[in-house]
């Protein structure tokens, strides 16, 4: 059975509003990201009237742990109840995290262009691709027992996407996963939830 699941990813950080490759590096929320951590709290609370039923799982990161404490105290919940998994962790971007694109370009052009080509398939040196995010995300959504929250990361968003079924894994892997809103898996499709 495939359960309904809200997914979240984290709020803005400052390396997000840089422009920087984060994948596994732990950086934490700016202010900007505390205040939509916050507001996908008041949106759940909207779509889902037995919040208090759901699963909560996050990525063990602080900026998704520090978004879904924020969202659950939001919503009236102990914020430190809800479980963490590692494989819902960023895809890792290796050699590349802390880099700007324009610098990864410049530190890798041939695998750039190759990840430009099929991001689905090419790793960035020491790094992961979208194939080996799926592989991971699979066996932690086959865990699943009942409709859950995950706040993870871009990256799992887009092969949460291609997974259900909702968009082909090239089209889902160009996706721009916003942060501040709530995404709604149900079948094969998905809607995008704001305040």
């Amino acid at each position: 059975m495939t359960h309904k699941l809200y997914f979240v990813r984290h709020g803005e950080t400052d390396w997000n509003a840089e422009g920087r490759l984060q994948g596994q590096r732990d950086i934490p929320l700016n202010d900007v990201g505390r205040v939509q951590a916050e507001e996908v709290g008041a949106i759940l609370a909207r779509l889902e009237p037995r919040y208090e039923d759901l699963a909560y799982w996050s990525s063990p990161l602080s900026r998704t742990r520090e978004t879904m404490e924020r969202m659950r105290g939001r919503l009236g919940l102990h914020p430190p109840a809800y479980r963490m998994d590692d494989r819902l962790m960023e895809l890792s971007f290796g050699a590349w995290e802390g880099l700007t694109w324009p610098e990864v370009e410049a530190h890798s052009p041939a695998v750039a262009a190759a990840r430009i080509a099929d991001k689905w398939h090419t790793k960035p040196p020491q790094g992961e691709n979208y194939e080996d995010v799926a592989t991971r995300l699979r066996a932690f959504v086959a865990t699943l027992e009942r409709p859950s929250v995950i706040v993870s990361h871009g990256g799992v968003g887009r092969t949460l996407m291609a997974l259900r079924g909702t968009m082909d894994r090239v089209r889902a892997s160009e996706v721009f996963v916003r942060q501040g809103v709530v995404y709604v898996f149900e079948a094969d499709r998905f809607t995008v939830e704001t305040a």
